[in-house]
Formats: structure tokens, C-alpha cells, sequence
């Protein structure tokens, strides 16, 4: 389950002042998620040393954590963003599966999806569990195939194609999934992880998974009431002042600040929000959702980028907003909650992704609850199932501060455009989840990422390191 990514920049907080006495905060941080945020002792010591405070957080809306969000439903505390740690129990730590279940000890669940088979519905009960489980057997064969296909296209992504067509090659579901089991089959393991189907997601990037390989196969749900947002609470107050309760305090955060407006120049950068505030500052770094990035919501002045990349007339000017523009941002709904995680609360929580997530949201929920009950009903004919008492449907596409969940490679992308999508524009930094070449769509990612971009920033303000290389697509 590739996971709602809070992308945010809080460990650049760390940043060496280098110029004391400005009048400005040197690096000003679009976004108060988890991306960036500084936790590992490794980095905690390098941007210590380099010794910097001045920093301004401005948050869009009245919290931080992003896509880390937890909501009351039903009595309990809720995740309407992400909720698993995914990739664990393998032969390198997830930074972030440390956190949770070590630091801070959130109770947490594995995932077991062994079961599959027994648990595939029909209308009118159970499919037959023998039957599902060669269509599972089936499926992890192309799949397997998919990997040894994927190891041989060249890294520039000229020979990708989609996920799809690999299924196609390995003649299983030539014209796609078209039975019921084989459309649950499918959807279990191509669109609940990537949030998108297998006709548009890139091959070679995506089977198979780097989180898994890295990290292990396992999967961890979160379920405490503190919230998975507690890990950016947690990495926040390393070093934003906290009260007696935890509460953030300090006044480098200011939270409820829409930027709409970032002009740069060669001397610094000017920051305006929607309630008519100027910020200046030597550097920005946005760490906005690649959905936020693809819309209006924030206008670049000048536009990106200050100067071309490519040797092509038609693409003169536009290699940064080619490269936001390619790739997808992706759309994972989560309207339910497990009862095993939370007894005693019956709250039953139901997963729909891309236009399904589209359509749901852009509709009352009184509807999406009728159609709920009208496949559970079918699932159970000779039980009295009752309505549902309440429903919460998050709307993360529609949200205009995220425009989607997380991102999900598409075909024929490699190094080259991520590489092209975390370069700096002067003196405006980048960082996301989207920009983790590896890790992209998950937690860790964020996390990871944050870090990556923290350190190519410093690398100019303290070393004057400020060229970014971009290789060739095809080198």
C-alpha cells in the first residue's frame, strides 16, 4: 500500500546561519509534513556543525504532518492519510519503522495478506478459495517474470512499458483482467500499492518494489491514538520549541499561511501568502505535493526555470516544468477503518483508488455510503447487515493544499527527469517525496528525500557547491 506521503521540509530547520545579523531568516520552508524532517544521528551531527536557526516554516493549513493526519470517526482517532510503514523485517532498517516501533512505541499491526484467497467475495458469498488462489499463483508468476523482464531494459527508460503489456507478454490477461477474481487479483497487487492501474505504471521503476528489496516484505498498519502524525511531532521537537504538553510553541512555525506567490533572483527570495504577508529570505525550500506543484496554486516568479536544459526550440525555457508535469500524481482513498485495530468501534474501512477516488469524492456521501452498504449486503444475502450509522470520506484530490496522495512513476521516466525534478532553480530548493528516486509514494521516502535535498542546499550556502548536474537522458 504505497502510502500518503507528508511532504515537508521540517529538518532543514537545521541549516548553518551563515550570515548573521540579515534581518531574514536565511532559508524560508514551504510545507510542515514529514519530508526532510531531521532524525538519524548521522545527519542530526552534520547540520549541527553547520550550526543554523534561521529558519520560517509556513504551513498551509492549522497543523503539521501533511498527509500524516489522524481524525476522530466513531469514537476513535482515525488515519485519513497514511498508515502503514511499509518495508520491514529485511536486512536494512526502515528509518521510519524505528521510530514507530522502537522510539516511540506506536501500536502497530502486521499486515498478513496470506489469506487472500479465502477472503474474495462474490455476490452471493465466498468465491472459492482454490479456485482464487491459482489466479493468485498465476498473477505472482507474470509477476516474477515481470522482474527478470524489468532487470534487462535500459535505465534511461526507452525500453519501459507498462505493467500491463509485461502481463500481456507473458500471455496472462492478454485483454486485461475482465473476471471478477481476476479483477480482485490485480487490484490487491498493482492498484492498492501504487494507486493507479497497471496500464499506466511503469515497469522497469516499479517490479520490483526498492522499498521491499531494501527494507523487507513486511508491512506494518498503525493504529494508536497518538496518530502516525507523532512521528513528525516527534522529529519537530528535536529542534522547535515544545510546552509542557507537547505542543509546538515555536515562532519560526506559522501555521494557516497559503503561499501563493515565490520570486527569485540572484540575491534572495520573496515569499507572499494569501492573507497579504511578504516573506523574505536568502533560499526556499518548497517541499509542496507534486499535485500542488502541477496546479495554479503557487506562481514562480520568474516562471521555472530561469534558464533551458534541453536542445530542443519547442522545449526552450520549460525543463523544470516538463519534468513536474510527467510524472502522476496518484489518488488513494481510505473510507474505513479495521475493527481488529480498533475493537469495540465497528468501523469497517473500504479502499478505492484513481477515478473510482475521483468519482467518490465529487459525489454526497450519503451516495458512497447507499453503495457501500449495496456490496456488503451482497457479500452477506443471509445476514441482516444494518446501515451504516456515519461515513468519512477524505478528499485528499480535491484539497487544493495537496491535489492527490502521492506520486506513482509512469512509463519511460528514469534518474534524468527525478534528477530533473529535485534540481534547485536558483536559489528555490525542491524536496518531496516525488523527488525520492527510490522510495517515492511512501513515508521513508519523504523522510529520505527531505534529507537528500537538505544536503544539496547546504553544499551551496556553506561550501558554495551550487552547481546541480543533470546527466543525459540517455547517458
Amino acid at each position: 500500500m504505497a502510502i500518503f506521503l507528508s511532504i515537508v521540509l521540517l529538518s532543514m530547520a537545521q541549516l548553518p546561519s551563515l550570515v548573521a545579523g540579515t534581518g531574514r531568516p536565511r532559508v524560508i520552508i514551504i510545507g510542515a509534513g514529514i519530508s526532510s524532517t531531521h532524525t538519524s544521528i548521522s545527519v542530526g551531527k552534520r547540520l549541527s556543525e553547520a550550526g543554523i536557526t534561521d529558519i520560517l516554516i509556513l504551513e498551509a493549513t492549522d497543523h503539521i504532518g501533511g498527509r500524516m493526519h489522524k481524525q476522530r470517526f466513531a469514537g476513535v482517532n482515525v488515519e485519513i492519510g497514511a498508515n502503514w510503514v511499509e518495508g520491514v523485517n529485511g536486512e536494512k532498517m526502515n528509518p521510519i519503522w524505528h521510530i514507530v516501533n522502537s522510539t516511540l512505541k506506536l501500536r502497530n499491526f502486521l499486515s498478513d495478506f496470506d489469506s487472500l484467497a479465502q477472503n474474495v467475495y462474490k455476490n452471493g458469498g465466498l468465491c472459492d478459495a482454490a479456485y482464487v488462489q491459482k489466479r493468485i499463483d498465476l498473477a505472482d508468476e507474470a509477476d516474477k517474470s515481470g522482474e527478470n523482464l524489468s532487470a534487462t531494459l535500459h535505465p534511461s527508460g526507452r525500453d519501459d512499458m507498462s505493467i500491463l503489456s509485461m502481463q500481456r507478454l507473458n500471455n496472462h490477461l492478454p485483454n486485461g483482467p475482465s473476471s471478477p477474481v481476476d479483477m480482485a487479483v490485480d487490484y490487491f497487487t498493482y492498484d492498492y500499492e501504487f494507486a493507479e492501474p497497471p496500464r499506466v505504471t511503469s515497469l522497469r521503476n516499479s517490479v520490483p518494489l526498492p522499498t521491499f528489496t531494501d527494507f523487507g516484505d513486511d508491512s506494518y498498519f498503525v493504529a494508536d491514538q497518538r496518530g502516525y502524525e507523532a512521528v513528525v511531532y516527534y522529529l519537530a521537537g528535536q529542534y522547535l520549541e515544545v510546552d509542557m504538553s507537547g505542543n509546538i510553541v515555536d515562532a519560526r512555525l506559522h501555521l494557516n499561511k497559503v503561499v501563493r506567490e515565490i520570486s527569485y533572483s540572484s540575491t534572495g527570495v520573496t515569499v507572499k501568502t494569501e492573507d497579504n504577508s511578504t516573506y523574505q529570505a536568502d533560499y526556499v525550500m518548497v517541499s509542496a505535493s507534486l499535485g500542488v506543484l502541477q496546479s495554479d496554486l503557487i506562481q514562480f516568479k520568474p516562471q521555472l526555470p530561469v534558464s533551458s536544459m534541453s536542445n530542443c526550440p519547442y522545449m526552450f525555457n520549460s525543463w523544470k516544468i516538463l519534468a513536474i508535469y510527467q510524472f502522476d500524481m496518484a489518488v488513494y482513498t481510505k473510507i474505513f477503518e479495521f475493527e481488529k485495530q480498533y475493537p469495540d468501534a465497528n468501523v469497517l474501512l473500504v479502499t478505492v483508488t484513481d477515478e473510482e477516488s475521483r468519482r467518490i469524492e465529487q459525489q454526497p456521501d450519503s451516495q458512497t455510503k447507499a453503495e457501500i452498504m449495496e456490496v456488503v449486503r451482497s457479500m452477506f444475502p443471509d445476514e441482516d447487515v444494518p446501515d451504516a450509522t456515519d461515513i468519512l470520506v477524505p478528499r485528499w484530490w480535491s484539497d487544493r493544499f495537496f491535489r492527490g496522495s502521492f506520486s506513482n512513476w509512469p512509463i519511460g521516466v528514469s534518474r534524468y527527469e527525478y534528477d530533473q525534478l529535485r534540481a534547485p532553480v536558483g536559489r528555490v530548493y525542491f524536496t518531496g517525496e516525488h523527488t525520492s528516486e527510490r522510495y517515492n509514494g511512501y513515508v521513508h521516502g519523504a523522510f529520505l528525500a527531505g534529507i537528500d535535498s537538505a544536503e544539496i542546499l547546504i553544499n551551496c550556502a556553506q561550501k558554495k557547491m551550487c552547481k546541480y548536474n543533470v546527466g543525459g537522458k540517455h547517458g
